[in-house]
């Protein structure tokens, strides 16, 4: 598939997908949805990590509002259903760890698509929004979901309803995202943070991201069952006994992801 309104490279394991529609602060329209969806779908088997984030000084600012294809036909339930679940459901899916580089600011649909990765990293000029209260609407695109796991009850209301800015190091300090970063810092220390985990042990981070997510719906007993189950495919791997083997010699593994 040719893309776009998204740009998408792969560089020794670390895949780098970014939202470019500068003129709208990377808006989300049908194309764009079709596009991320797409390309991480695709995702090579190559990549050991897959990186979200935009060209320009600003990371997405929500659903596009101006999209013809909306207008004629403001079907939010269908356009939420058949494609935004898809896309959010790729990016959840995605066999390897998930980085949002959140580049600046991130509003309504926009700060949700961040906010299901695996890992948020921000520039502290960054900012998260939840506006759609502004215009008569609720928080979709997984907000309701992910918010009140991420920071609690009572920041997800107050940011809701308020449709107040979020800054990236209250975003950091509330348990919203992984870490705010000085804007200096930020393209080398994502880069290095995806670099990390494209080195790290595939297999384990598979099976990592499916037990923590499964955990919100499981008992303790089902969660400790899926540990053990976990625990016992990553037990049997190449990479387990490399680590042990590298923790023995006092070196830094070589993971392969078998």
């Amino acid at each position: 598939m040719t893309y776009e309104t998204i740009t998408f490279d792969l560089t020794e394991g670390v895949a780098v997908l970014r939202l470019n529609r500068p003129e709208v602060m990377h808006a989300l329209n049908g194309q764009m949805r079709a596009e991320i969806t797409d390309a991480v779908r695709s995702l090579p088997s190559e990549a050991r990590v897959l990186v979200m984030t935009a060209e320009g000084k600003a990371f997405c600012s929500g659903q596009d509002l101006s999209d013809r294809a909306s207008i004629a036909n403001p079907d939010l339930e269908r356009t939420l259903r058949d494609e935004y679940l898809p896309m959010l459901r790729a990016i959840v899916d995605c066999p390897v760890p998930v980085i949002s580089a959140v580049n600046g600011a991130a509003a309504g649909a926009g700060a949700n698509l961040a906010l299901c990765a695996d890992v948020v990293i921000a520039t502290e000029s960054a900012y998260f929004l939840q506006a759609f209260t502004r215009i008569g609407l609720v928080p979709d695109a997984g907000g309701t979901y992910f918010l009140p796991r991420s920071m609690g009850m009572a920041k997800t209301m107050g940011a809701a309803l308020f449709a107040e800015p979020v800054s990236a190091q209250q975003a950091s300090d509330w348990g919203m995202i992984w870490e705010a970063v000085p804007d200096a810092d930020f393209p080398t220390h994502w880069q290095a943070r995806a670099e990390q985990l494209a080195k790290g042990p595939s297999l384990a981070y598979r099976e990592l991201k499916q037990i923590v997510r499964a955990s919100w719906d499981n008992t303790l007993e089902e969660q400790l069952a899926a540990e053990g189950r976990a625990q016992g495919a990553c037990g049997g791997s190449r990479d387990f006994k490399e680590g042990v083997v590298a923790f023995l010699e006092k070196r830094e593994a070589r993971f392969e992801g078998r």
